[in-house]
């Protein structure tokens, strides 16, 4: 156990000297901060303001366009050749052309512009065309537009799940989906990021023969051990510090540029009052219905479980990749030994979706108790609520599976940490494994 530690204890101190990982340790949280502070910043910061030239040969629109403070609408009284010959002169930023038609009202118009308009301009426009238009077409067919407004009705449904002791707790299926899913995939990406480390540090020592040295004192299995171990402690170190970092940065963030947070709602819906007072209702409710989201997510169950799951993928996978590092000499040679490893992660994946669609379900099941997709499918299922029972049984599985990858690695590693410029086959590593010296 001592010869363990100290090899746990190389393996994490070589690597978090690196440059490499402090690079990355610092780097991942400026991008995981930027993502979203970036967009929140470029919004805020962005200049929409645009005056546009108006061409209406319907007559129907004249006069008709919200008028914002970002946004100026002028109509022309000219003809679209003279508007067009003169634009470069008017000062407008765009030209909108409303065309004639015979047998109804307009439904399309053109824009004209020396760049490409922006989003906020073409939704602009559209909404002002629609809202004249349809106004219209009911006056048209003698339809009140307020009786219409109030027939429109939205659905809202809570659900409530009933817990075993007959209290009831509100749940969001939509939470539920997004924070199960973003926890498979990122434990997918540790498992093969941290994974193949640990097959590129055998490959590493056994090309450079610093192997031969270490296995004169330890045994080859003590080796493999501290060298799992060490990895997953810089796994987790790297890991925690992205969370404090990115949370940190974002701080920090608010803090400096707590105004610049709140997006201006005249952005996209223009400087009106009644605009104003309507985004900042949706703000509201938005906001209060987050909050109580967040508040529905047991923190304490889904770090807790996700630190497990992390741990026992880890530990199964990265006992496997170990054993190709040490069956091949360089990484072009384990490709014919990573695919068989990585299906499983891969199929986890795959039926994802079915999953979230039916966390219940019998594929839901068992793929959450199979050791080799159980850290990532539990994970998903997880946030929906999976009696204790299955949790156990796959809790109990996963460490007994580890442990027999483990001594399953150990068979193959002992043996092949030694052999040199020898193309291994699926024959060599079953001989190896049946050896009993």
């Amino acid at each position: 156990m001592k010869k363990i530690k100290l090899i746990i204890i190389r393996e994490y101190l070589v690597r978090v000297r690196k440059r490499s990982f402090i690079i990355m340790t610092f780097l991942g949280p400026i991008l995981m901060a930027a993502l979203m502070i970036v967009p929140i910043w470029l919004a805020q910061n962005a200049d929409e303001s645009a005056s546009i030239g108006v061409v209406d040969e319907s007559g129907i629109f004249l006069e008709s366009f919200a008028q914002t403070e970002n946004i100026q609408v002028s109509f022309l009284d000219e003809s679209i050749a003279e508007a067009k010959a003169n634009f470069g002169n008017s000062g407008f930023d765009v030209l909108l052309y409303i065309p004639k038609t015979e047998l109804n009202v307009p439904e399309k118009g053109i824009l004209y512009s020396n760049k490409q308009p922006s989003i906020i301009i073409k939704s602009f426009v559209e909404d002002n065309m629609k809202r004249q238009v349809e106004s219209l077409k009911l006056s048209t067919s003698g339809i009140d537009e307020n009786v219409l407004r109030s027939i429109k009705t939205s659905i809202s449904l809570t659900t409530i799940k009933i817990q075993d002791d007959g209290t009831e707790k509100k749940t969001f299926t939509e939470v539920s989906m997004v924070l199960g899913l973003f926890s498979g995939i990122l434990i997918y990406f540790f498992i093969f990021i941290f994974g193949s480390q640990v097959m590129r540090g055998v490959i590493e020592e056994k090309t450079n023969r610093i192997v031969e040295v270490i296995v004169s004192s330890v045994k080859p299995f003590q080796l493999l051990m501290g060298k799992i171990v060490g990895v997953a402690l810089v796994g987790l170190t790297q890991f925690l510090l992205w969370i404090i970092l990115t949370a940190a940065l974002f701080m920090l963030f608010k803090m400096g540029f707590g105004d610049s947070l709140q997006l201006d709602s005249s952005a996209m819906m223009g400087n009106s009052a009644q605009a104003k007072e309507m985004m900042e209702g949706q703000m509201n409710m938005g906001a209060a219905k987050a909050f109580e989201m967040i508040s529905s997510i047991n923190f304490g169950v889904m770090i807790f479980s996700f630190l497990f799951y992390f741990l026992g993928g880890y530990l199964l996978y990265s006992a496997l990749f170990a054993a190709i590092g040490a069956a091949v000499d360089n990484e072009t040679d384990t490709q014919q030994f990573m695919l068989p490893v990585t299906i499983p992660l891969i199929l986890a994946i795959v039926v994802a979706q079915m999953v979230i669609q039916n966390p219940e379900g019998p594929i839901s099941f068992w793929f959450s108790i199979i050791p080799f997709t159980s850290p990532i499918i539990m994970m998903i299922r997880i946030p929906f609520g999976v009696p204790y029972e299955e949790i156990l049984l796959s809790v109990v599985l996963l460490i007994a599976g580890f442990v027999g990858a483990v001594w399953l690695a150990g068979k193959i590693y002992r043996t092949g940490i030694l052999m040199y410029g020898k193309k291994v086959t699926y024959g060599e590593l079953w001989k190896w494994i049946r050896y009993k010296g």
